[in-house]
């Protein structure tokens, strides 16, 4: 079961850290990544770091602001976001899976998902 927090209102500039926390399994073993939806649009990728090695990927937009880490003895990971911009306003969710590393930012490859954490950045 996974457990996403630390959503809230923030204004433009502020930074936010989420949270994701894992009952049962270990998210070392898998490759663990957060995804973002805003009203009406799709869900696209944000960050994940993968379950060899922990190499991390980031979408182009998040790029430079958004830092994905993992702490293996909470079995948590977590994504600090930086330099929050009105764009970024979206449910945030987190998931594990085992995708191949050229299917990382594809969410059909990820099995396990949390509710979604409600990131708002006002202007």
């Amino acid at each position: 079961q996974l457990q996403a927090s630390g959503g809230g209102l923030v204004q433009a500039g502020d930074s936010l850290r989420l949270s994701c926390a894992a009952s049962g399994g270990t998210f070392s073993t898998y490759t663990t990544a957060w995804f973002r939806q805003a009203p009406g649009k799709e869900r696209d990728f944000v960050a994940a770091i993968r379950q060899s090695g922990g190499s991390t990927v980031y979408a182009d937009s998040v790029k430079g602001r958004f830092t994905i880490s993992r702490d293996n003895a909470k079995n948590t990971i977590y994504l600090q976001m930086n330099s929050l911009k009105p764009e970024d306003t979206a449910v945030y969710v987190c998931a594990v899976g085992r995708p191949i590393l050229s299917a990382t930012t594809t969410p059909s490859m990820y099995y396990y998902w949390a509710q979604g954490t409600l990131v708002t950045v006002s202007s």
